[in-house]
């Protein structure tokens, strides 16, 4: 009978999170934030931490847990951090711009004006 109120409806396209605990864009940077910070003094052993941590988004991408947009900023921080120098590190742990959501790397057209 198709009167009957507690049918169930018609089915959602979007596809059904199983997880509700899943990481937001603003949790992956606050990892990578949180483990730069722990490892301030010691850069080398951020770096070693880092590259495991893309590793981890790479599967995460693969899952669907992870957008492509978001791994590309934090890609964009990791290269940054790891292509620094020592004494850029902190400069690049103080930058609190470097660590908003929705940062993105200065273009070569911006540095040049």
């Amino acid at each position: 009978m198709g009167w009957w109120p507690f049918t169930s409806k018609n089915k959602s396209k979007r596809k059904r999170v199983d997880d509700p605990l899943l990481k937001d864009a603003r949790s992956w940077v606050s990892e990578l934030r949180d483990l730069c910070e722990m490892n301030f003094e010691q850069p080398e052993e951020a770096r070693r931490r880092i590259r495991h941590m893309q590793v981890e988004w790479h599967d995460a991408m693969e899952q669907g847990v992870l957008s492509a947009s978001n791994r590309e900023g934090l890609e964009a921080r990791a290269f940054r951090l790891l292509s620094c120098e020592d004494e850029e590190w902190m400069q690049w742990l103080d930058d609190l711009d470097f660590w908003k959501l929705g940062w993105k790397p200065a273009s070569s057209t911006d540095n040049e004006a």
